[in-house]
C-alpha cells in the first residue's frame, strides 16, 4: 500500500465511524483534543496523525486503533459491508419511528 492510499483509507474509516456515531467533525474534533481543520484534512487524505491522535481518535470513535486501518470501502467487498451495516442502522431508526408513530396512534 502506498502512502497516499494508507492516507485515504485512515480518512474514509475515520469519517464512516464519525458518521455512523453520528458525531459532526466539531464533536469528534472536540472529543479528540484537535482542530476541525485537522480533522478534515484527515478525513480529506491530506494529513497523517501522529500516534496519540490516533489513539485518541481510536478512543473518541470507541474503536481500537488498529480499526482505524481495516480498509473500509476500499474494495467491493467491503463497501458491501458497509451498505449492509447502514442498513441494519437504516432499519433500526426506521423501526424506531414505526413504533414511535404506533404509540403516539394508540394513545
Amino acid at each position: 500500500m502506498e502512502e497516499k492510499e494508507l492516507k485515504t483509507s485512515l480518512g474514509k474509516n475515520i469519517k464512516f465511524l464519525r458518521f455512523r456515531r453520528q458525531y459532526s467533525q466539531a464533536d469528534l474534533a472536540e472529543k479528540a483534543n484537535i482542530s476541525i481543520t485537522f480533522l478534515s484534512n484527515v478525513e480529506r487524505g491530506n494529513n497523517f496523525p501522529k500516534a496519540g491522535t490516533l489513539c485518541n481518535l481510536a478512543k473518541s470513535l470507541n474503536v481500537q486503533v488498529w480499526e482505524l486501518f481495516k480498509g473500509e470501502g476500499i474494495t467491493n467487498i467491503h463497501e458491501e459491508s458497509i451498505t449492509d451495516r447502514l442498513s441494519e442502522d437504516f432499519s433500526k431508526h426506521v423501526n424506531l419511528a414505526m413504533e414511535m408513530v404506533k404509540k403516539q396512534y394508540k394513545a
